[in-house]
């Protein structure tokens, strides 16, 4: 057979076309294998930041404890002798009464990621973990670096949203369980909840679905938007909360998952440690303190607007958010974003996963936000 020159060339771009595909592919793999979230925050003082600094960085409540957590705290510091059994009871019943759960529906954890951690660990071994590409993975990456599981992650939409029909044909009898993060973290977007649950209700009959939702508190309307009634349609959905976000909390290390009673109490068997008593109490002492978590949200929601402007006006990209961090793109590196705005004593995260031209801003003090306002275009302007 006569080859001719045009053949051979085809031959040779296919070739080069398949091996940067490949080439491409692998890359992916390796980036997707280290997990979504930076190595490479911005080390801190020994707890909180250091005077003048502005700590964008973690998703946190700066406004935080409350007056009724602190009381709280200090009065578990004199019971520190004593275990705190009756604690964990109290505030099981209190999450659960607020909701039209019972006790037995509610495992208390040090932060939600615990409780998380061990759910990935005990259907991981099930078979794979579905999840979107970026998203707060660190649980499930927990459990994969221990060999217990494996992540089969799917490609977001083009408009950075979770692709939950993309998820759900990804699901089948083999598959562990399905996490999902809503609103997402790092991207801040709030999926639509009817289509949510729809997906979360047909990919709940073939196998376990955990929903993260750490930043509900924060979102225009909680109630309407969280799935927590869903479980009791079915024993194989899972929904974790916080109180490291909106109550101020993060430092204390405590959150719940909410669950049918048989998986409820399949979890709480697999959580690794004990919530302390400091914790335990605080969270008692805030849970429905609505006073505080009104002036934080109302904080929080003027920081973020204040924030959103100030990337439009500057002429970058930023996501839509229904929470306390803004996800943006300028167009240079995010370490180096990062690193030239740690040089004016502001913090904020630097490169997720494979997204290098996006950053995450967190919102803290209205004159912190202010800072970084300001700095904003000169910052990225330098990079």
């Amino acid at each position: 057979m006569a080859i001719s020159r045009r053949s051979l060339l085809l031959g040779t771009a296919g070739a080069s076309l398949l091996a940067n595909g490949c080439q491409s592919s692998l890359t992916a793999a390796k980036t997707e294998a280290k997990g979504a979230f930076p190595a490479n925050f911005p080390n801190n003082e020994l707890l909180g930041p250091q005077v003048g600094q502005a700590r964008l960085s973690f998703n946190e409540n700066p406004y935080g404890p409350a007056p009724s957590a602190q009381r709280m705290i200090e009065y578990a510091g004199k019971k520190g002798a004593y275990y705190p059994l009756g604690a964990s009871r109290k505030l099981s019943r209190m999450i659960a009464e607020r909701h039209g759960l019972e006790p037995e529906n509610v495992v208390i954890s040090a932060g939600s990621a615990e409780a998380l951690s061990a759910t990935a660990l005990l259907y991981g071994q099930q078979g794979p973990i579905v999840t979107p590409r970026l998203f707060f993975d660190v649980t499930v990456m927990y459990a994969q670096r221990l060999g217990l599981a494996e992540i089969q992650r799917v490609e977001l939409t083009s408009d950075m949203n979770m692709d939950l029909a993309a998820i759900e044909k990804q699901v089948s009898a083999e598959t562990g369980l399905v996490q999902l993060c809503n609103p997402n973290n790092p991207t801040g977007i709030m999926h639509d909840h009817q289509s949510l649950r729809r997906a979360v209700q047909r990919m709940s009959k073939i196998t376990t679905v955990v929903i993260d939702e750490a930043y509900m508190e924060l979102v225009d309307e909680p109630e309407k938007n969280s799935c927590i009634d869903m479980i009791k349609e079915s024993d194989n959905i899972i929904i974790a909360r916080t109180f490291s976000k909106i109550y101020g909390l993060a430092g204390l290390r405590i959150g719940y998952l909410l669950a049918a009673e048989e998986t409820a109490s399949k979890i709480r068997s697999a959580v690794m440690s004990w919530t302390s008593a400091p914790a335990l109490a605080a969270a008692i002492g805030c849970y429905n303190d609505d006073q505080f978590l009104q002036y934080s949200k109302s904080k929080i929601l003027m920081a973020r607007e204040m924030t959103v402007d100030a990337i439009t006006n500057a002429g970058f990209e930023a996501l839509p958010s229904q929470t306390n961090f803004i996800f943006f793109k300028t167009g240079k590196h995010a370490n180096d974003v990062q690193a030239a705005f740690k040089e004016k004593n502001i913090l904020i995260s630097g490169q997720y996963m494979d997204y290098s031209e996006w950053s995450r801003v967190s919102m803290g003090r209205l004159e912190d936000v202010e800072q970084f306002c300001s700095a904003l275009p000169e910052v990225v302007a330098s990079v």
